[in-house]
């Protein structure tokens, strides 16, 4: 490491030519001379990190004194995935890149130095916590997906305790990753039961209002939630959909194109509204807007999406695949069967989705009550952030 650390200095120069005058020439450059310049870059930006981490030492503190990896950016910034549960965690657990005892890494938003951090982590004798979530597998990743795990693999392996976000990411990374060497457990992820809670009145009275969150990484999770709709128009004039986060399966010009098509092919109009990108301060807002939460995406491992919606009272229909089935459990929603494959990803029947949704529809109440309820048993923040002090504490005082 100290080779790379003395490397990453003599980089420098090439990392700010780099950066200043070749970027917007590189992709004229020899592939060799590019493959430098990535070297040079790479080490140059993370050095003077790196030799800081070094000289810095260990915290002499006995409480946790936790780094993430990266910037955590303000509770009010957009942010995806697994930087959300770090934001969640800075009020008790602030993220302390300096002389830190404990270094906590998620699979879903991994620095790109990770390996180097864990190396650094322990030469500090600090501790090392991985929160594990989905893997990578041929059906949504396509070649290359053994090179995704491999990093993940090496991470898992190597941590002091493992937190899996539920037992279907247990079950994945047991066959693509491997077992893990220290202790592990399941740890659903959480939700602010207090911030997160259901609309004062009626968002809507003169609609059934349907909710596609998240990000919209896959165009079969759009077309099937507009497809459901369509279905859903047959018999019932009163129903609409609204749709949140970036179009970005492809780019974004490409993608806006493709839903405008497939809406104007379905004839839905004016029933769907497109809401961007959203903060976590401005979640709840957008979850009270709708009646019910449409998850048509295909072994979702442990979306906080689902759990958020929960919590604002939104039953869920949704493919019975993956780890929401253990988020909904037999009250909060309706599953769609599907076959577990890792394959193909297999995207909910539409006709069986309108179904589903029609009938929680008929029963809403009843079904949004039992989802506010499982949220607060079972995914509240407060007992989430317990778990996490005390496992830190034990692995402390190891």
């Amino acid at each position: 490491m100290l080779l790379g650390v003395t490397l990453g200095f003599t980089a420098v120069v090439p990392y700010f030519v780099m950066k200043r005058f070749l970027t917007p020439i590189k992709s004229r450059l020899p592939p060799w001379l590019r493959r430098l310049l990535a070297g040079g870059y790479y080490y140059g930006h993370h050095a003077g990190q790196w030799l800081r981490l070094w000289l810095d030492g260990r915290s002499a503190s006995t409480a946790p004194v936790v780094f993430y990896g990266k910037e955590i950016p303000a509770s009010g910034a957009i942010a995806h995935g697994g930087v959300i549960k770090f934001q969640r965690m800075q009020a008790q657990f602030p993220n302390t890149s300096r002389r830190f005892n404990l270094l906590y890494l998620v699979s879903s938003s991994l620095p790109e130095d990770a390996r180097q951090l864990l190396w650094l982590a322990r030469q500090k004798g600090a501790k090392f916590l991985w929160n594990q979530n989905g893997v990578a597998y041929p059906g949504w990743h396509g070649p290359g997906w053994e090179a995704t795990n491999r990093p993940l693999a090496t991470l898992l392996q190597a941590a002091d305790h493992v937190f899996y976000q539920s037992q279907f990411c247990q079950r994945c990374a047991d066959q693509f990753l491997g077992n893990p060497t220290g202790t592990w457990e399941i740890l659903y992820n959480a939700v602010d039961t207090q911030v997160f809670t259901p609309a004062p009145t009626d968002p809507d009275p003169q609609h059934l209002v349907l909710l596609l969150g998240g990000t919209q990484y896959q165009f079969y999770r759009l077309a099937t939630a507009l497809n459901t709709l369509a279905v859903l128009t047959q018999s019932r004039r009163d129903v609409k959909l609204l749709v949140t986060g970036a179009l970005c399966w492809t780019t974004a010009a490409i993608a806006q194109r493709m839903a405008e098509e497939l809406i104007q092919q379905l004839q839905l109009g004016d029933r769907v509204t497109f809401l961007g990108a959203y903060s976590q301060q401005q979640a709840p807002e957008m979850l009270r807007q709708a009646h019910i939460l449409l998850h048509t995406k295909y072994n979702d491992p442990c979306p906080g999406l689902v759990i958020e919606a929960m919590a604002c009272g939104l039953p869920v229909v949704y493919s019975h695949s993956g780890g929401v089935p253990e988020l909904v459990g037999d009250s909060a929603g309706t599953g769609i069967a599907a076959p577990l494959s890792w394959d193909q990803d297999l995207p909910p029947d539409p006709q069986a989705m309108a179904r589903a949704v029609l009938q929680v529809a008929e029963r809403r109440q009843e079904y949004a009550t039992a989802a506010r309820q499982r949220a607060i048993e079972c995914f509240d923040l407060r007992p989430w952030l317990d778990r996490h002090r005390q496992v830190f504490q034990e692995l402390l005082t190891r």
